[in-house]
């Protein structure tokens, strides 16, 4: 067996080392093995997820050797959840996997204790009471649930939990915590100690573009009654003055200086986003908080006292032209001060953790630098309970994605599939199974869907002919390209959730395969 390092080299890329290990002690419980499960599960399993447990009660036909590629004719008659668990282990041996062979709607229903033992469970084509009952079994046991389904061209996926922390959000686009707009004591000595009126052309090429704006923001707001520039006069005044400063075209370092200028001119603080998350209710920690919260409580604390109003510093600077020299010991101012708010932090949460009745050693030291070098990328996402959106979901979204032309398509999807489920609760089968009564479901259906948009509220809202058409068309056929589109989005949102890293998607997640668009619905 392949080292996990050698084996997992390129996520490990992504995610880490510590992601890595998030992933291997995950237990994921699928429900349903169909295409669209068993799709999800092949990702996970490739990735390293720690322990897998199939759940699916039906056997192998063969309507199931044309769109999952996990069963073939040997598998006619057997265990759908044998089949694919035993092909699933033998794509990663590293994973333990496992199967049960039960109706998950009879497992919801019977043994709702079940789920307690799962990291998280992916439930896949299961219809809307069951989906409801097994969210509220997973909130009560705080287990994370993603339900994803396919349905002929389209799709869903939807994740439901109580609350979900990201210290890691990677997001894509993030400004260096330069502080230039508000330097401490040490980077303004530096800076102090750099003359950028030397004579010396090389000296003069060479001094960072920090030292530069540190220096020049000083010497404005000296000018200036103690303010950095604000209007957009000002700005481009400064930007003068910085070019003034030029002796030659080709200084880089002076280029760099005058299109990072707007990081002076940015406001000092933190954002509105940390500011509401540090003034969450539940900052204020007792001995059931979680780490997460115990660490935020620190940092409100550290905001108010050594940092000034600021968060803690991430202690890194970008590449930029400079002297080996200068960029060395810029990179050590940063460094220390970044040590320095870290131990502050570490300390006032080694105190929380003493007076609310925890060990003091509870939360690891790498955790609080994790924690630290984060802090302005933090995310906090809730979930409503799926059944709450059923029943009431918020209505001027609803209307609006209905009324748009962008999102009807989508809004009338994520309505019919509702639809679809109420028909199967009352006929027994999905609407288009038999072509003989094609007509006659079109008409159900309709009915049914202009019955669920009443009852929300939405009266006056219709669907086209073409869309419920289509509903009735699939047949409640699981296609396997669309199957496999699901299966990805699904799995990717897992594994964010089990690492902790990149922001999970809030909304349903509606796939149109007419259009070839992908949506999310915020109800």
């Amino acid at each position: 067996m392949a080292e996990p390092k050698i084996k997992y080299d390129r996520q490990l890329r992504i995610w880490g080392e510590q992601g890595q290990a998030a992933l291997e002690k995950a237990s994921i419980c699928l429900l349903s093995c169909g295409p669209t499960g068993s799709e999800t599960l092949k990702n996970l399993v490739l990735g390293g997820v720690g322990s897998i447990t199939v759940i699916d009660g039906s056997q192998v036909e063969e309507g199931d050797l044309g769109n999952n590629f996990m069963l073939d004719e040997s598998s006619l008659g057997q265990s759908k959840a044998k089949c694919v668990c035993a092909f699933l282990q033998e794509l990663n041996d590293a994973v333990k996997a496992r199967f049960v062979e039960e109706s998950p709607e009879a497992l919801i229903e019977t043994n709702p204790s079940f789920f307690s033992q799962f990291t998280l469970v992916i439930a896949t084509q299961l219809v809307e009471a069951s989906v409801v009952k097994l969210d509220k079994i997973c909130r009560e046991a705080n287990v994370m649930l993603i339900s994803a389904r396919s349905y002929g061209l389209t799709g869903l996926v939807r994740i439901s939990l109580k609350e979900h922390a990201v210290i890691e959000s990677k997001p894509d686009h993030f400004l260096d915590d330069l502080r230039l707009n508000n330097p401490w004591p040490e980077l303004k000595s530096f800076a102090e100690s750099i003359d950028l009126n030397s004579t010396d052309p090389v000296v003069h090429k060479h001094t960072p573009y920090v030292v530069i704006l540190v220096k020049m923001a000083e010497e404005w707001a000296n000018s200036h009654g103690g303010s950095l520039p604000s209007s957009r006069e000002e700005q481009k005044e400064f930007k003068d003055r910085l070019k003034t400063k030029m002796i030659a075209v080709d200084e880089d370092n002076y280029k760099e200086a005058i299109d990072a200028s707007f990081k002076i001119f940015a406001s000092r603080g933190i954002s509105s986003g940390l500011h509401q998350i540090i003034n969450d209710s539940s900052a204020e920690v007792d001995s059931t908080s979680s780490d997460f919260w115990v660490m935020v409580a620190a940092l409100k604390e550290f905001i108010a006292n050594e940092g000034g109003g600021e968060a803690p510093l991430e202690g890194s600077i970008p590449d930029m032209t400079s002297s080996t020299e200068y960029y060395v010991n810029l990179q050590k101012i940063y460094q220390a001060k970044a040590e320095t708010d870290f131990l502050a932090v570490e300390q006032r949460v080694r105190t929380i953790l003493k007076r609310i009745g925890r060990e003091p050693g509870a939360i690891p030291k790498a955790n609080i630098k994790l924690f630290c070098k984060n802090t302005r990328k933090l995310t906090v996402c809730r979930y409503r309970p799926i059944e709450e959106e059923f029943n009431s979901p918020v209505l001027s979204m609803l209307q609006r994605y209905l009324t748009d032309e962008d999102y009807s398509i989508a809004a009338g999807f994520y309505i019919l599939l509702r639809a679809v489920d109420r028909f199967t609760a009352n006929y027994n089968r999905f609407p288009g199974l038999f072509d003989g009564e094609m007509d006659e479901d079109i008409s159900r259906l309709k009915t049914i869907a202009v019955g669920i948009l009443g009852d929300l509220g939405c009266n006056g809202s219709t669907f086209t002919e073409d869309l419920i058409n289509e509903m009735c068309r699939f047949g409640g056929a699981e296609l396997h390209a669309v199957a496999a589109f699901i299966g990805g989005i699904a799995s990717q949102e897992v594994i964010k959730l089990i690492t902790k890293q990149f922001i999970p998607m809030s909304g349903t997640f509606i796939f149109n395969g007419i259009d070839q668009k992908s949506q999310l619905l915020a109800l």
